[in-house]
């Protein structure tokens, strides 16, 4: 559980970092493992949707791999995602005691050619869902460094709203944009590597800006992202589409619930993986 100061940390800066671990000693080593048999082709079930990441860089062997809905493929994954710690201090960071899962991601930087993740913001690459309000928990497998290509953030940039025409970086991986006129007179673009420790977490809102650099490192830097959306959230399409839009059961303008997209907590209450509620 949180305390005050930690939420409202979160509120005021759109991010934070924990230092107490969330995975068991056993679930970590189990994790990372799985990690790379899955990485390695070696998954079953059809949900699990697999792409490269970085490959895009002309004349270069770096990459990202991420595998998205894992936890409809590997029960290790699938207990995750409902794992009592984790949806409390969502809960709580969000401010709403019903929460459910939109996706999550097994995220791996290999040693030495793991290429960086662009500057963006979230909810931009997810044009069916509103509002704006989802909270994602990184969970680092590794220790994820500033060597290994740890997540870095603006703080304060969740207020500013989505960035016309988008984020990307300059050649310093700094946060570059066309226009600043959205910005507040008192915008800061401060830069802060989030540096957490292997079995430990860190918490973003879906508009924070952030970003992941190269790991030219000898240290593989393997993490679970969770997104999670407040029980209000809503299917609203706009055309642009996204890759688990196939998997949406509801109407236009109605909450987002169903099946591929499970409640995990619900009245201020933990729930556990194959749990039938009314608002599943």
């Amino acid at each position: 559980m949180l305390n005050d100061a930690q939420v409202e940390f979160f509120r005021d800066n759109g991010y934070l970092v924990l230092d107490t671990p969330v995975l068991e000693a056993d679930q970590i080593e189990e994790m990372k493992e799985r990690v790379l048999q899955v990485t390695r082709g070696e998954k079953s079930g059809a949900d699990s949707v697999s792409n490269l990441v970085g490959d895009e860089i002309e004349g270069s062997d770096h990459v990202v791999v991420q595998i998205v809905n894992i936890w409809q493929a590997d029960p290790l994954f699938h207990n995750l995602i409902y794992q009592a710690n984790i949806t409390e201090m969502v809960s709580q960071l969000m401010g709403e005691d019903t929460v459910r899962l939109w996706h999550d991601q097994i995220q791996y930087k290999p040693p030495r050619v793991g290429a960086p993740t662009d500057w963006h913001q979230d909810h931009p690459y997810w044009p069916i869902i509103q509002p704006a309000d989802l909270v994602s928990c990184w969970v680092a497998l590794d220790n994820a460094s500033i060597e290994n290509g740890c997540m870095n953030v603006v703080p304060r940039s969740h207020n500013w709203g989505a960035v016309p025409g988008g984020l990307r970086g300059n050649e310093n991986f700094q946060p570059t944009f066309d226009d600043e006129s959205f910005l507040p007179a008192d915008a800061r673009l401060e830069v802060v590597p989030c540096e957490v420790k292997s079995g430990c977490c860190m918490f973003h809102h879906c508009l924070t800006w952030h970003g992941t650099y190269y790991n030219r490192s000898d240290i593989p830097r393997r993490a679970v992202a969770l997104h999670y959306m407040p029980g209000y959230t809503r299917y609203e399409p706009d055309g642009r589409g996204h890759l688990v839009e196939e998997y949406v059961e509801v109407q236009p303008g109605e909450v987002l619930r169903g099946r591929h997209f499970p409640t995990v907590r619900e009245n201020g209450q933990a729930l556990v993986p194959g749990a039938v509620t009314q608002s599943a």
